[in-house]
């Protein structure tokens, strides 16, 4: 049984703290789960709609989208989500089925959509509620805190390396949460990782060496060997050009992010040759499907830390500051799991 009330954090207006408040728990509707939370990963999207850079939302809003949780309502439509299964919700939380972008495969490029943490409360809360059809089945193979980071960072993730086409030498750009994902990723699969961080940063790259990465460097070097690709998971658009000169000759460029800074002006003699640039947008119930059954094969392994919900604030600031070892994740209480 769930709760009268809940304890949730929430942003009243970007640029400033997000404040813990008690309020009812949330009722699904007629196609929604109602979830006790009991596991939300913190990602750059939620620190990008903290800080005001993305524009759109809804304010109030509880933040949070990689939300691990048990069912324990559900509305009258729903259908094969028992009450006590273990669900993940993930960044695209609702879709009309009805664009051409729904009807052909591409929900993730619906211009209704609304996202988790963004139009809808999210998982910086004890409960939430969440469209049963963008509510997925979390492997048995990982624990509540391990799963969450697969919501986002690994979703958005697998949607970029899969845009990578078989480059067998793959560079990433910012070795956070989805680096340290994906790189396990092409480890299995044979491929080279070659990373790229700040200059100074010897832990990420000491981190990425761990995950499996044969090289790794400051963004602004050239890498050993040319790369079939790169993927860019750091919100900076000026690693763009220098991407472009680290691939060869029809390689692609993955912008990974949400939000990036402008991307600055640059000869075309770096894009030529039919070299690509392209972004990622959101995801699909595809991807989520083929990622979770995929990870536990691999197996995907996830670096986390641990942050109670009333910390959100200082969790974001260590995000913020490139504290944080892999991936942070909010526990609204301790999981058994």
């Amino acid at each position: 049984m769930a709760a009268n009330t809940m304890h949730a954090m929430v942003l009243d207006s970007p640029g400033r703290p997000l404040r813990m408040e008690r309020r009812p728990v949330p009722r699904p509707g007629a196609d929604e789960v109602l979830i006790r939370v009991r596991a939300c990963g913190i990602c750059r999207t939620d620190l990008h709609i903290v800080d005001g850079e993305l524009a759109d939302g809804v304010l109030p809003i509880v933040p949070g989208h990689q939300i691990v949780g048990e069912v324990v309502g559900y509305g009258k439509n729903v259908q094969g989500l028992a009450v006590g299964t273990r669900v993940g919700v993930p960044w695209l939380g609702w879709t009309c089925g009805t664009c051409e972008y729904c009807l052909s495969g591409r929900e993730n490029l619906c211009e209704r959509a609304r996202f988790t943490g963004f139009h809808l409360d999210g998982g910086f809360a004890e409960y939430a509620v969440a469209d049963a059809r963008y509510c997925f089945p979390i492997p048995g193979d990982y624990p509540d805190l391990q799963a969450a980071p697969l919501l986002c960072a690994g979703l958005i993730g697998y949607r970029s390396f899969r845009m990578a086409g078989e480059a067998r030498r793959l560079g990433i750009y910012g070795f956070g949460a989805a680096a340290h994902i994906i790189t396990q990723v092409a480890v299995h699969q044979g491929r080279e990782v070659y990373a790229f961080t700040r200059e100074g940063d010897v832990a990420a790259q000491a981190f990425a060496r761990e995950m499996g990465a044969v090289w790794a460097g400051v963004s602004g070097q050239p890498p050993p060997s040319p790369l079939g690709a790169a993927l860019i998971f750091a919100p900076a658009g000026e690693l763009v050009p220098i991407a472009l000169r680290a691939v060869v000759r029809g390689g692609t460029v993955v912008c990974g992010g949400i939000h990036m800074s402008d991307i600055p002006a640059f000869p075309y003699t770096d894009l030529w040759g039919e070299r690509v640039i392209r972004s990622v947008a959101n995801l699909t119930r595809q991807d989520g499907h083929e990622f979770l059954d995929l990870a536990p094969r691999i197996p995907v392994r996830t670096a986390v830390q641990a942050f109670a919900l009333e910390q959100a604030n200082e969790a974001l600031d260590a995000l913020r500051s490139g504290r944080l070892r892999g991936a942070g994740v909010l526990i609204p209480e301790q999981p058994s799991a």
